[in-house]
């Protein structure tokens, strides 16, 4: 495996060619990463959707969602939270600011089409079906869920997710071989989503999602049957989910990635 002071060179130099990527390849990239994070949250909160206990409900999530990282890392596509450790590339001057920049704007709204397009896709044709219906409710529940968090708690949680989600990018890539790297991804994955974090390109599927099962009215019913408070749940409630989870990513993901250049870049 690389050690971190030769990660943080090939980092470095990886970053530099992520700004410098035409629009089009950083897009097409990163709306098929949306599409793999959206994948794996499916795959979550289907077999978690009739768990009780709330704990093994999210070790059993924890345990399938990282293999959407894996396979975004495995591909070469591009995911907005990590490519947050651009900074490396950055203070290394390998990078300008506004290369960053442009890199995480255009990656953000192509991780946005890749999770709309699956979420509409599941609820449309009828993927929340399953068990009578349960997994809508479950899948509006956790959009509602979402929706109601207070800004602060969402940016804090937003921050403890991208150091976890760029530490298993940096352990992944330090890895030499398919099996290091698929298991350098997945552990600081799964730790944060047992430990209830918020990612904003999973959000692009859960609350989307959330809502357009909403507005099912078959499932809409079901989901008032069951109890479930859905007055956070709008297209203003995704937004003020979104907004303090991806500042908090941001701060996170940066965060992580300067700290690792000031302690392990080369002649430290």
């Amino acid at each position: 495996m690389l050690s971190p002071g030769e990660f943080v060179n090939f980092y470095a130099q990886a970053g530099a060619k992520k700004c410098a990527n035409s629009a089009e390849k950083l897009y097409l990239s990163a709306v098929l990463a949306g599409f793999y994070i959206a994948s794996g949250a499916v795959v979550a909160n289907t077999a978690g959707h009739l768990i009780a206990n709330a704990g093994l409900s999210r070790v059993v999530c924890g345990l399938l969602f990282p293999f959407g990282l894996i396979m975004v890392i495995i591909t070469g596509a591009e995911l907005f939270t990590g490519n947050c450790m651009i900074t490396i590339s950055l203070l290394e001057k390998k990078a300008a600011l506004a290369g960053m920049v442009r890199n995480l704007v255009v990656v953000y709204v192509g991780n946005l089409l890749g999770a709309l397009i699956l979420a509409s896709a599941i609820v449309y044709c009828g993927q929340l079906d399953l068990s009578g219906g349960a997994l809508a409710v479950h899948t509006i529940r956790a959009a509602a869920a979402k929706c109601a968090l207070p800004f602060g708690k969402a940016v804090v949680l937003g921050v403890l997710c991208n150091v976890l989600v760029c530490a298993g990018v940096m352990c992944s890539l330090c890895g030499t071989s398919l099996a290091g790297r698929a298991i350098g991804a997945f552990v600081p994955v799964s730790f944060f989503v047992i430990g209830g974090f918020e990612h904003c390109v999973a959000n692009m599927y859960y609350i989307p999602a959330g809502l357009m099962a909403a507005g099912v009215p078959q499932y809409a019913q079901l989901a008032q049957e069951a109890g479930v408070d859905l007055s956070a749940l709008s297209l203003m409630g995704f937004f003020s989910n979104m907004l303090p989870v991806t500042i908090g990513n941001i701060i996170g993901g940066c965060g992580f990635g300067a700290l690792i250049w000031a302690t392990q870049r080369p002649g430290k």
